[in-house]
């Protein structure tokens, strides 16, 4: 009997499971993704959708979704950006991963405090994406209305801060624009003053005499002219 040929059919046979076994994982770990997308992008639709935000396409194109999530987190979407190139890159993507992490913290801090909910919730977030998606189900499906006029973020004075402005996204109340986008573009909510702040003064109104040889209008009526002074007594 060759033994060398049955070793090598064994061999063969084992390297065929092995493929195959192997092939199977990476199909459901694809389809877990996949699905993990679907539910993270509906859920900021209805999300973005109660912030204000205008078009439902955003909440599906990734990275820039979560780029807009930032902005209503009021944190600077070009952070967001720098963390998932860096994330790409082998002698960083550990340290990027675990700032995208902490970023995400941060920015589901401010959008849960805007919501009017406690933020013991952000504890989800330790459950890992099963957490992150319970999380942004309370917040998209929950009762809470949408109020951005809150205290500013304790990195509203840093480079973190968010400064830019996007068609079809509000501005958020104390965020400093940079640049020549002015108070933002679109419909209610947009570009509306800082929390504390003090609008302006209304401008006095201004006297226009009537024009010379015209006659002033009559009084209103009901009313009672004034009385002629009286004469020199006889």
């Amino acid at each position: 009997m060759n033994t060398s040929y049955l070793a090598y059919s064994d061999y063969g046979t084992t390297s065929g499971a092995e493929a195959a076994l192997l092939g199977i994982v990476y199909l459901f770990i694809f389809l877990f993704s996949i699905a993990g997308y679907v539910i993270s992008a509906f859920l900021l639709m209805r999300i973005f959708d109660k912030a204000g935000v205008q078009g439902k396409w955003r909440a599906w194109v990734p990275i820039y979704n979560y780029m807009v999530f930032a902005k209503l987190g009021d944190l600077s979407p070009w952070v967001i950006l720098a963390l998932v190139v860096a994330a790409a890159i082998p002698i960083l993507n550990f340290l990027a991963g675990i700032a995208i992490v902490v970023a995400l913290i941060m920015v589901s801090y401010r959008v849960n405090a805007k919501f009017g909910r406690e933020w013991p919730i952000l504890l989800l977030f330790i459950l890992g994406p099963l957490g992150q998606w319970i999380f942004l189900a309370i917040l998209a499906f929950g009762n809470n209305p949408w109020n951005p006029a809150i205290r500013p973020a304790p990195w509203a004075n840093s480079f973190l801060a968010d400064k830019t402005v996007w068609n079809g996204i509000p501005v958020q109340p104390n965020q400093q624009v940079s640049g020549n986008g002015g108070p933002g573009v679109g419909g209610s909510g947009y570009g509306a003053p800082g929390y504390g702040s003090t609008p302006p003064p209304p401008a006095p109104q201004s006297y226009n005499p009537p024009a010379t040889g015209t006659t002033p209008p009559p009084p209103a009526t009901g009313t009672t002219p004034p009385s002629p002074p009286a004469g020199p007594a006889v």
